[in-house]
């Protein structure tokens, strides 16, 4: 119709210009425009009280709301809204309840404040549909550990974000702004929060030099370290960082939260972080654990970290070897590769109910198996060390 093809108010303009010609026939020139007489009476008088302005819309906002959200409430929405642009409606009524905020109301009120004074868009929420996705049941069941992209700081330098989070809970364990990704700087990390927190049982990182020795070595001294820790040291699977969903996730809210101002040196970043960190973990409600915050689920480990490490003990009855300079075993007149990382420590050969075949261990980390006999489907297979998909089974006496 007329009204919906052009500008309304040039439409109003119009018809009531027309309509305020003498000798003009109201009933078709309504009928022209597309309204009832009614319509066009009403819009004739209002230009006749009021002029051009008398033909906006009259504001249709009730006298009184009684069901409007409280200015005080409101304005503590958008105030904790403008402290934390990244937390949307659930997390800010969340955390308002949680400060004992009276008169809160519901999420979607809350949102459309939010929508109201302009401080989200339709598009951004999209963005942030949660999914579900799989936790480990008790606290320093597994920590996820990696890296966060390195940027520039304006001092010239680089930073490389540390993190490690406890699965869980989502408790951020480590935020460290480092200078390098040199092994030596991830163990102090490490050796700082594992005297704080207690020994996780296992530690998933990716396939990144960091954490891998060189070349075909799958172990690093890195690896053979949280081994001897008895820390079990799974990997996630190449080019498939869902494996670490958890901390993908976090890298995103720390990036959105914090990593878009510009910080000059590592101990000026490092202090933001420290400072982020607690509000993560204190303040901020996170949606996976149903609006509870980390710390609320988090417990430290019962396992203290030992300033010196233990010694390597094996089973009754297991073949002990001592692994070469070049990373391998003689073992019943063949020489087997393990692994450089493994220079100058003991591994254990352990029989299995299978002819032939031996299990591998150091400390209590199964390295994979040793097949000495061939089988039927390869008769002429020379013996082979067969290593785990992962390096975080454990056999116990």
């Amino acid at each position: 119709m007329p009204w919906k093809e052009v500008s309304t108010m040039s439409l109003r303009r119009e018809f009531v210009e027309l309509a305020s010609q003498d000798q003009r026939n109201m009933a078709r020139l309504c009928r022209r425009f597309g309204i009832s007489r009614k319509t066009g009476y009403k819009w004739l008088a209002r230009y006749t009280e009021g002029g051009p302005a008398a033909l906006e819309d009259e504001s249709r906002r009730p006298h009184a709301s009684p069901g409007r959200t409280a200015e005080p409430v409101e304005q503590a929405i958008v105030e904790l809204r403008q402290q934390h642009p990244a937390w949307g409606a659930r997390k800010l009524r969340a955390r308002l309840a949680a400060l004992g905020q009276p008169g809160l109301p519901a999420v979607s009120t809350a949102h459309a404040v939010l929508l109201r004074h302009g401080l989200v868009s339709p598009e951004e929420s999209q963005k942030h549909q949660a999914f579900a996705r799989f936790e480990h049941p008790r606290p320093n069941d597994l920590w996820q550990m990696d890296f966060k992209g390195h940027f520039a700081l304006t001092s010239g330098r680089r930073c490389h974000p540390l993190t490690v989070l406890d699965d869980h809970s989502r408790f951020s364990v480590l935020l460290s702004a480092c200078g390098d990704e040199r092994t030596a700087t991830v163990r102090a990390g490490l050796i700082m929060v594992f005297r704080l927190y207690g020994l996780p049982e296992r530690m998933l990182m990716d396939n990144g030099c960091s954490w891998r020795g060189g070349g075909d070595e799958p172990y690093s001294q890195f690896t053979v370290w949280l081994m001897r820790l008895d820390v079990a040291v799974t990997h996630g699977r190449p080019f498939h960082p869902q494996t670490q969903g958890k901390e993908e996730r976090f890298h995103r809210t720390l990036k959105a939260e914090l990593l878009r101002r510009p910080f000059a040196t590592l101990r000026a970043c490092q202090r933001d972080f420290d400072a982020w960190r607690n509000v993560y973990n204190l303040e901020r409600p996170h949606e996976a654990l149903g609006l509870a915050v980390p710390m609320s689920r988090y417990r430290e480990s019962a396992r203290p970290f030992p300033e010196r490490l233990p010694p390597i003990e094996y089973w009754p009855g297991d073949v002990v070897r001592k692994v070469s300079v070049e990373g391998d075993i003689s073992f019943h007149g063949h020489r087997l590769k393990i692994g450089k990382a493994f220079c100058g420590l003991r591994i254990a050969l352990r029989s299995t109910s299978e002819d032939g075949v031996w299990s591998v261990h150091f400390c209590r980390t199964e390295l994979g198996e040793l097949r000495l006999a061939p089988t039927p489907e390869e008769p002429h297979a020379a013996p082979a060390f067969v290593r785990c998909a992962h390096s975080g089974r454990r056999r116990e006496p």
